[in-house]
């Protein structure tokens, strides 16, 4: 696991050191996840299907919690 220290550029912008880009096999124009929490960022590349496999979950759970027969009152409102 490579670890380095960098700064953050007035714009809010970090630059991820080369020897992080090539361990974890990102290049320019890809998209990276960033999750914050109280004093940490943690940035994980994007495989395309794992992020499918996360959107059509996220929609599974949303459907579940708002397409229920007690939520239809609201579309006569």
């Amino acid at each position: 696991m490579e670890t380095k220290i960098v700064k953050i550029t007035s714009k809010g912008q970090i630059s991820i050191p080369i020897e992080i880009r090539n361990s974890i096999g990102i290049s320019s124009g890809d998209d990276v996840f960033m999750i914050g929490g109280k004093d940490s960022v943690l940035i994980k590349k994007i495989n395309k299907g794992n992020f499918e496999d996360l959107l059509k979950n996220s929609e599974s759970v949303a459907n579940k919690l708002w397409n229920n027969k007690e939520d239809d009152i609201w579309d006569t409102v």
